[in-house]
């Protein structure tokens, strides 16, 4: 976990980086670079260390070959469901939507009816899965017809991807929970 968090603290520090490097003048923007480079070394360092942390452990390892068996799914989407939401696999498939903070909770009292928004949960798996369904809409055809349907029923683009991820921390519960590589067909 901590790994996780020092890479995105890194990448944090380096988005910033390059927003100052837009909007100071040239003589400045040479102060900027070697930093940029600094920051883009550290990354990768800290990457490989993930990696060898979940080579050596068994049990990461095992996680991290059926997380990442799943198109969009890549080594850093499955290295922080892993250090963030090590209770995947253990919960149900309501408990697992509301950890992550994609479960659509009522905003209701008395007559009053309100839209149903996601809320709680952990915010870096959210933004972690948000992307890796970004990528897994383009190559992972359950999630691209699933968010072709949910458009074509007129639902906002968000609200259709935040569907599409709510479905993806489900099959990952229970591909962790059962121990089974991603089968398009089942899903």
């Amino acid at each position: 976990a901590d790994l996780v968090i020092r890479r995105n603290q890194l990448l944090s520090m380096q988005t910033m980086e390059k927003n100052r490097l837009q909007i100071l003048p040239k003589h400045l923007a040479m102060t900027i670079k070697p930093i940029l480079t600094a920051f883009k070394n550290q990354i990768k360092k800290t990457e490989k260390k993930i990696v060898v942390l979940i080579e050596s452990c068994p049990e990461y390892q095992a996680k991290n070959e059926i997380l990442q068996s799943m198109p969009g799914i890549g080594k850093i989407a499955s290295a922080s469901i892993i250090s963030n939401l090590p209770e995947l696999g253990y919960i149900t498939n309501k408990q697992a939507a509301a950890l992550v903070g994609v479960a659509p909770m009522n905003r209701e009292s008395g007559r009053y009816k309100g839209h149903r928004k996601i809320q709680g949960g952990r915010a870096q798996v959210r933004t972690v899965l948000y992307m890796a369904m970004m990528s897994a809409m383009q190559c992972n055809p359950v999630f691209k017809t699933t968010y072709q349907r949910l458009l074509a029923e007129g639902k906002p683009k968000k609200v259709a991807i935040i569907a599409c991820v709510r479905k993806m921390v489900v099959i990952l519960n229970s591909m962790l929970r059962d121990g089974v590589l991603w089968d398009a067909k089942t899903a």
